[in-house]
């Protein structure tokens, strides 16, 4: 479980280890707080360098279901190492560097998405250096690149499945600008679902059977479709994470 040491990465580790997972989380910070029974793997999925460094520390490893949980939304622009505008690294090529490093080790993969990416309009020309960049719309994009890479996973995999889940609108500090307009994006979330609610329908993806298939909650939608999009989107995440 990547993100696993807080908002809904916490609760899903929480709910993993009740049902008897061996869980590991992996977090930047070697001293943040897991659930008790969790084990903490240090991970950084800011760049090339440091998602591969992760895959290493891997290699050992049988993994029965990835849980791609991790997550940001930048409320100003910012570029990583490889100088890749820092959410597009994070919420889209990391997933996908890490599926195809691990993809010999997996058996199942579960993506947590956002239903917020029927606003995206990724531009493989721009959005993945932040050309394009904006506070609210950027993270759409990325989630929207996301979800049409799980289609093509589902595709191309032949031993892996691959599902992916939108777990409801959740009380998380997610996209927090702080200052006024956060204490407005504060108090409008305590209309939310806390956290704990996001859980229970991510748990049951991580132990279901099928592939290439989105979920709204419990609910199944199509996921978004765009053939050539989507393989722009791949070559490009190949060249960008070194699988070329």
């Amino acid at each position: 479980m990547t993100g696993g040491n807080r908002g809904i990465g916490y609760a899903v580790c929480e709910s993993l280890t009740r049902e008897d997972f061996h869980v590991i989380a992996v977090v930047r910070d070697p001293t943040a707080p897991v659930p008790p029974r969790v084990e903490r793997l240090r991970g950084d999925l800011s760049s090339r360098r440091t998602v591969a460094q992760l895959a290493e520390a891997l290699a050992g490893t049988t993994i029965d279901v990835l849980i791609h949980n991790a997550g940001i939304w930048p409320t100003r622009l910012r570029r990583n190492e490889d100088g890749i505008e820092e959410s597009f690294a994070v919420n889209h090529l990391a997933p996908f560097q890490l599926n195809l490093a691990l993809e010999p080790r997996l058996r199942r993969v579960v993506q947590v998405s956002a239903g917020l990416y029927v606003k995206g309009d990724v531009d493989p020309g721009k959005t993945p250096w932040g050309k394009d960049f904006h506070r609210l719309r950027t993270y759409c994009h990325t989630k929207q690149a996301n979800l049409l890479m799980v289609k093509e996973f589902a595709q191309r995999w032949q031993e892996v499945t691959i599902d992916a889940i939108h777990p409801g609108v959740i009380r998380t500090n997610l996209g927090d600008p702080g200052g006024a307009l956060g204490l407005v994006l504060r108090a409008l979330k305590k209309t939310w679902s806390p956290v704990a609610e996001a859980a229970p329908p991510i748990v049951d993806l991580a132990t279901a059977e099928g592939t290439g298939r989105y979920f709204n909650v419990t609910a199944e939608e199509p996921l978004p479709e765009n053939p050539e999009l989507s393989s722009r989107l791949w070559e490009q995440a190949r060249k960008l994470t070194g699988a070329d």
